[in-house]
């Protein structure tokens, strides 16, 4: 099983406040659909809930809810109750994609082999946090820079790691 996280991080390691992203980035909005496109799409309910109605569930992705409430369902989606029971939803030969939040990554980021990350250069107040990185345990096989310019308010770069074996 191929197990990546696909996030956007602030400089001091924010991903979100109040259930909602802190920046508009364009170009991430298109590379996240770009990757994930086809592939199943794991999210705790809180983050199922952020995305805009029209675009509930992600088109063309199969997407994996994970939720403690019994009986819960939301149109489209498989539901799963824990982590144990996503990660047997994501068949060995295929890539899933774990895409939020806070939780949801803290318990997933041991079982990753891929983090495909936005990484802001900018601070910004939250109360959702990334887990902390042991870059000591990734190879970083990509990155891409992305200055400030009229469509962009800060500089931000994707990046791509693979765990070391």
């Amino acid at each position: 099983m191929s197990i990546s996280i696909i996030v956007a991080i602030a400089d001091n390691n924010v991903i979100g406040r109040n259930n909602e992203l802190l920046w508009h980035i364009s170009e991430d909005l298109k590379r996240f659909k770009r990757i994930t496109l086809g592939h199943k799409v794991v999210m705790g309910r809180n983050t199922y809930l952020s995305l805009p109605e029209k675009n509930r569930p992600l088109k063309d992705r199969t997407n994996i809810v994970i939720s403690d409430i019994p009986g819960e369902s939301f149109e489209g989606c498989e539901m799963a109750g824990s982590i144990e029971e996503a990660l047997e939803m994501c068949p060995p030969e295929e890539e899933c994609f774990v895409i939020g939040g806070g939780m949801i990554y803290r318990q997933f980021l041991r079982h990753a082999d891929k983090l495909y990350i936005t990484r802001v250069f900018k601070s910004f107040e939250a109360d959702v946090y990334f887990a902390e990185i042991n870059y000591d345990q990734w190879d970083e096989i990509e990155r891409e820079k992305q200055p400030y310019d009229e469509e962009n308010e800060f500089d931000y770069s994707f990046i791509t790691y693979r765990r070391k074996t």
